[in-house]
């Protein structure tokens, strides 16, 4: 059976979906104030990858992913461009959504954006002031954490250490992993005719990135999440805010598990602006590499481990993609148009995979198993029958890894 890393008690556990018919999972996407770099883009592969398995695993599944498009960042970026936030957040998103189609991913059932859904914020937000977790203060409105019992569940924060004076924090987000100890901003009132903001009836103003999760998940989905997913760093000062927001208006959980993508760093350091390291998909693309090729350097390894990018990790990375795809061309051309007839192969490469996968989502250990059975195997020796059977569980198991097979159904250079 699937079993997965909860962050919710830091154990791993047997999966077992609210619903057994439909998995419902809603994830983290981008803040498009910028272009999302490969580290962006390692998340949200790893959530194509959990989709896809769920999938293969015989699961419907039903997915989300908020798009933020307004938030403290994208006024200022809009505001240096001399554009507005929504022709900024539009060109991003459209970037956005080319890469990751190039990158093999599944577009998720809904991708709502935080601007569309304003008055749900607002709705959310009236509610915490008629129950007193939330309160206003010169324009604004904050949520503070004392009223919610359990905050900071999700982190394991130490709540006795809290401040017992006020203290407010304004921003949508702070530099730094170090969390904000006091109120957190849900309505950033907006004194003037400023960009990004509306009229309502908590006053003129915009929602805060922290209220946004919750303004959009509701829309879309009833009831308790199987899985709520994002990257490592919206475990602090993000998560929390979003459990507190939601489960204060309704009585029942809001995931059931809850999966953390870590950082991938280039150089040993995190990708940044002042350091000059930021690195896009498109910069890969240089002597012979593909999409693919991108794909699979981001996915081969463990969610939950560190990835350092290094050049020569990444031509490694494609040389043995290409080796696999060596490896898989005899079966074609053996099976010829035969169709598939019984074969051990194809039962222990789908063995391979399934015992790999189903442990935490192990690629890259899916992936040598299934290269040792093949290696192991010579496609000479089969029927065309067999080799069909092979290629055909090689395509089912493609259909979580994506890099093998193009839509003609030959393999991609």
């Amino acid at each position: 059976m699937l079993r997965l890393f909860n962050t919710d008690g830091r154990r791993i556990e047997t999966f077992r979906p609210v619903d057994k018919e439909v998995v419902t999972i809603f994830t983290c996407g981008p803040s498009v104030y910028q272009r999302a770099h490969i580290g962006n883009m390692r998340t949200f592969l790893f959530e194509d990858v959990l989709v896809r398995y769920l999938e293969y695993r015989g699961y419907t599944v039903k997915r989300g992913m908020i798009i933020t498009d307004i938030e403290d960042k994208a006024l200022r970026e809009a505001e240096k461009e001399g554009t507005t936030v929504k022709r900024l957040t539009d060109r991003n998103i459209g970037q956005f959504l080319k890469e990751t189609d190039a990158l093999g991913m599944k577009r998720p059932d809904y991708l709502p954006r935080a601007s569309e859904h304003v008055a749900q914020a607002v709705a959310i937000i009236q509610e915490l002031l008629k129950r007193k977790v939330a309160y206003r203060h010169n324009g604004s409105v904050y949520f503070d954490p004392m009223r919610f019992k359990g905050f900071g569940k999700l982190y394991g924060l130490d709540m006795s250490t809290w401040p017992k004076k006020r203290r407010r924090f304004h921003l949508d987000t702070y530099p730094g992993v170090q969390w904000n100890r006091g109120d957190f901003i849900l309505w950033h009132g907006c004194p003037g005719g400023d960009d990004g903001c509306w009229e309502s009836s908590i006053g003129r103003g915009r929602p805060s990135w922290n209220v946004q999760d919750a303004s959009t998940l509701l829309e879309y989905f009833e009831g308790t999440l199987s899985i709520y997913c994002g990257g490592i760093d919206n475990l602090y000062r993000h998560h929390d805010y979003s459990i507190a927001i939601l489960e204060s208006v309704r009585p029942y959980p809001m995931a059931r598990y809850w999966l953390h993508a870590y950082h991938l760093y280039v150089g040993g350091h995190k990708m940044s602006k002042s350091r000059g390291n930021i690195i896009y998909t498109d910069m890969l693309l240089k002597g012979g590499n593909s999409y693919g090729n991108v794909r699979f350097y981001l996915i081969d390894g463990h969610y939950r481990d560190v990835l350092n990018f290094r050049e020569n990790r990444f031509e490694q990375s494609a040389r043995r993609l290409a080796m696999i795809k060596g490896l898989v061309r005899p079966y074609i051309k053996r099976a010829g148009n035969a169709d598939p007839a019984g074969c051990a192969s194809a039962a222990r490469i789908a063995k391979a995979f399934v015992t790999s996968m189903d442990d935490d989502l192990q690629v890259a250990k899916a992936v040598d198993a299934v290269y040792a059975v093949l290696k192991g195997t010579e496609s000479s020796a089969l029927s065309e029958g067999q080799a069909a059977a092979v290629v055909d569980e090689l395509r089912k198991i493609d259909s979580v890894l994506r890099v093998l097979f193009n839509s003609r159904g030959t393999i991609n250079k």
